[in-house]
């Protein structure tokens, strides 16, 4: 599980599960581990990460089958698999316990490392999560979802299509979808493998494990958009604290990152006083 800069994009690589897992870290203190959702990167909590490495160290990785570590080859893309694969990139760089943070797929893993290792697991904050069934799917999943539309997704994928799924993913006040984030977001999304690995993903047989959420014992901060639909980790984790925005998207990271930044460093603060 070797650790080293890559050159040509700035983040660091380490070697896990046979994957070169693409992350950037940056600050002091303790760990916070930031994880994006699907078909996103880790550019998704990029200025969040920013406001955050004043008084924490932050890790943000491309997850398997996005941004710059690419498709698994075996095409695992169960979120259980997720939460594994994260818990041995932690190990891999040497951090036995971290706080976790995770907008829709990623707050999905976030959860499922806090069931499956909460020994590990200091702190969760769930933005916009998903986990529970029933829920709306973005317009992008259900595309690849279409046994028509599959084989020529993992080919090919427009430019209109990223940014009518962008401005569909943020809420109505918001102006973050420009062309330079188009253009991010559509290029990373090319990368090669990374269509094909959406397919899968968007194909892959999830276990439900909403019935274990009550069994979270780990402190929780939900942070989610009025608009979001159909989650209820407020409800059943135990203890769990919950904020609303009221104007927020899919995407509160990018759309709100001051909101966000603000509501985690309040919350791990306030737990760490508490210990």
């Amino acid at each position: 599980m070797k650790s080293n800069q890559n050159p040509t994009s700035g983040t660091e690589v380490v070697s896990v599960d046979g994957l070169r897992v693409h992350y950037e870290r940056a600050g002091q203190g303790p760990t916070v581990v930031l994880l994006h959702g699907s078909g996103s990167s880790l550019e998704g909590f990029e200025r969040v990460a920013a406001l955050l490495s004043s008084s924490y160290d932050v890790i943000r990785p491309d997850l398997p089958g996005f941004g710059r570590t690419g498709p698994r080859p075996d095409r695992d893309y169960r979120v259980g698999t997720y939460a594994r694969t994260i818990a041995r990139f932690m190990t891999a760089l040497h951090v036995p316990h971290f706080a976790v943070a995770g907008n829709s797929l990623g707050g999905n893993i976030a959860w499922n490392l806090a069931l499956d290792a909460p020994e590990r697991v200091d702190g969760l904050v769930l933005v916009n999560a998903t986990g529970y069934p029933g829920k709306s799917l973005p317009a992008g999943l259900r595309l690849a979802r279409n046994p028509l539309l599959r084989p020529v997704l993992r080919r090919w994928l427009p430019r209109s299509a990223t940014e009518r799924g962008l401005r569909e993913a943020v809420g109505p006040k918001s102006a973050i979808v420009n062309d330079a984030m188009v253009d991010r977001v559509h290029a990373l999304t090319s990368r090669p493998g990374n269509r094909s690995a959406f397919v899968d993903f968007a194909n892959t047989s999830q276990p439900d494990r909403s019935g274990e959420i009550t069994r979270i014992s780990t402190p929780t901060l939900v942070l989610r958009s009025a608009e979001i639909d159909g989650q209820h980790f407020a409800r059943d984790i135990p203890n769990a604290q919950e904020r609303v925005h009221p104007d927020g998207g899919h995407l509160l990271p990018e759309e709100y990152p001051d909101w966000v930044a603000t509501a985690i460093a309040e919350f791990l603060r306030t737990k760490e006083e508490r210990r």
